[in-house]
């Protein structure tokens, strides 16, 4: 059961019927004081919008075939529920779908068979940075999606979570800043993107290296603890030995129990040095490697839309140019279309969070 009881979460997420007709202004975002194009968040206030842990749960249920349930409790949202990786992945596509120009982080892959514990902690890992990165970002920490996902405790969130969508559009569509949209677009944004692409591809190629090293770093911090704590075990086995000494031994029992004695000293001692070695190798993973994935995840993201971001924007900035074509006639088109890319399963963009020209304060991550 979650922490969150359900008439909490239905009266909060209330929303009309799939097919009841919507006002596109209950949609509408709030247009930004000054450029809208500027962050209006420091890092400290988005990383203080909340704090989600993903854990995994012991056990797995099904007869057959088994899965994987995550425990994920919200600060903000102040409940837990529990997940299972499908619905993490719902949620990332209907991200896409009501979000198409911003950045939604990657979700880690799914492996169908024999996956393995480490695996499973790795995803585990993945899904949490996923998350957070979510939580976290400007538009979709005050987003209904989001208080879903986090909060709602039935068991048809995905469901739910699909009717949130249907029938509101893109981002572009409810946006304040749709008419003035071509007014962002910069006269070298080719250029700009390109020198964009290139950077993201230099940065994220360094990161990789050294979140490589990093891994192997901690790696050798846990290998090492493993063989100081063996060392340890041997030591402590010849301290505790009984057997007695031969006559013709040279040592005499004294001398043999005071070894004896001092073996054991130091296998306490290498059990210590184990424990911080095994203290460091975590330490290592959650302080470094976690924050390198974390960067890598970001990087990544930007590296895959940054490739067609600008395509989109001078489609979508050409459409709204055209003349003739009203606020609430493109608005149509942009429903119908989306609506046959949802049911058909095309309606999955690549998210960007680069500066986008129609958008609020954006990005960051």
């Amino acid at each position: 059961m979650s922490y969150c009881t359900k008439e909490r979460a239905c009266s909060d997420l209330a929303k009309p019927p799939v097919n009841e007709p919507r006002e596109p202004e209950q949609f509408l975002m709030q247009t930004p004081q000054g450029n809208p194009l500027l962050l209006s968040h420091t890092l400290q206030e988005l990383l203080s919008k909340d704090s989600v842990q993903v854990e995994l749960i012991p056990e797995k249920k099904g007869l057959f075939l088994k899965h994987v349930e995550y425990e994920v409790s919200s600060k903000r949202f102040k409940c837990s529920v529990y997940r299972r990786y499908n619905d993490f992945v719902v949620f990332h596509e209907v991200l896409l779908y009501k979000f198409p120009y911003r950045m939604v982080p990657a979700l880690p892959p799914k492996r169908m068979l024999g996956a393995d514990r480490e695996f499973i902690e790795s995803r585990r890992r993945g899904l949490k940075r996923f998350i957070n990165l979510v939580a976290r970002h400007p538009p979709f920490s005050e987003d209904v999606l989001l208080k879903l996902f986090l909060s709602f405790s039935g068991s048809d969130v995905q469901n739910k979570l699909r009717e949130l969508v249907q029938g509101v559009g893109d981002e572009f569509v409810t946006c304040r800043l749709a008419t003035q949209a071509k007014d962002f677009l910069p006269a070298d944004i080719q250029a700009q993107f390109a020198a964009s692409r290139e950077l993201i591809r230099n940065i994220y190629n360094s990161f990789y290296k050294l979140r490589d090293r990093a891994e192997r770093i901690a790696s050798r911090a846990i290998d090492n603890a493993s063989d100081l704590l063996i060392f340890g075990k041997e030591l402590s086995a010849l301290g505790s030995d009984t057997t007695p000494l031969p006559s013709w031994a040279a040592l005499n029992n004294n001398t043999w129990g005071t070894l004896k004695q001092a073996l054991k000293g130091l296998s306490v001692e290498f059990a210590l040095l184990a424990d911080k070695a095994v203290q460091q190798g975590k330490q290592e993973e959650n302080d470094v490697v976690e924050k390198l994935n974390l960067f890598l995840d970001l990087l990544q993201s930007y590296k895959v839309s940054s490739a067609v971001l600008p395509t989109r924007k001078l489609f979508r900035a050409s459409l709204c140019s055209l003349e003739g074509v009203t606020p609430t006639g493109w608005k149509t088109v942009c429903e119908a279309s989306s609506e046959a890319n949802w049911a058909s399963g095309r309606g999955r963009g690549v998210a960007i969070g680069h500066k986008e020209f129609c958008s609020l304060p954006d990005q960051l991550i």
